[in-house]
């Protein structure tokens, strides 16, 4: 049984380099194939991405890229009331996945719209504290995701997605939707479809990822 345990752990361990180490060729041949930053290598533009984002985390003065874990209490309904809330941060993973920040801000827009039409009068009491908590949250970033270049569109909606996958153990959901996670961002994103499509790189690195889990 122990020798079991050990090499069903070692496994896993080379699953997860295996995908890290595939990411990173994917970033390389993007770009040597585009001719842009054939000196750098990928450990170095992912650096370099990062350096960026902190700048834009000391402009703004009110991003902080790692998000609270909250202790929510799940739910196991199934809610076709949260459906706008997902159906809008989904139009912002998809602008994203295709690189075209004009689509992701209109899926900001229509986020928080979703919440302001949001009916409050649904939850419970103990569920309301949460979902205010989390709402605030979202709000806050789809707002950023609305007026913010791409790049800074992207590191907002990490933090969205931990909100939303959130309100989404809080209150439930009648969607089937899969959580995807990036070892390169070491984030995760939610998708209304099983194949990988990377918000997070999109063209550069698109089926960068691994599907985490299956909700519904």
């Amino acid at each position: 049984m122990r020798k079991l345990k050990l090499s069903m752990r070692i496994l896993a361990i080379a699953f997860t380099i295996l995908t890290v180490a595939s990411c990173k060729d994917a970033k390389k041949e993007h770009t040597n194939e585009d001719g842009h930053h054939t000196e750098m290598n990928s450990d170095e533009n992912h650096m370099e991405m990062n350096h960026e984002s902190e700048a834009h985390h000391n402009e703004d003065g009110d991003h902080d890229n790692t998000s609270a874990t909250r202790d929510v209490t799940p739910s196991t309904q199934k809610n076709a009331q949260t459906a706008p809330i997902i159906d809008a941060y989904i139009q912002i993973k998809n602008g994203l996945v295709a690189d075209n920040k004009g689509d992701a801000a209109k899926g900001g827009i229509t986020l928080l719209a979703a919440f302001s039409n949001f009916n409050m009068s649904q939850l419970v009491e103990a569920q309301h504290k949460e979902y205010m908590e989390i709402a605030e949250s979202a709000k806050e970033h789809a707002e950023h995701i609305v007026k913010s270049p791409i790049g800074h569109q992207r590191e907002h909606f990490e933090t969205l997605s931990t909100d939303i996958t959130d309100l989404i153990t809080l209150l439930g959901t009648d969607k089937t939707l899969y959580q995807d996670y990036c070892p390169m961002k070491k984030a995760i994103w939610l998708s209304e479809t099983k194949n990988i499509k990377n918000p997070y790189y999109g063209s550069e690195m698109l089926t960068c990822g691994n599907v985490k889990k299956q909700i519904n």
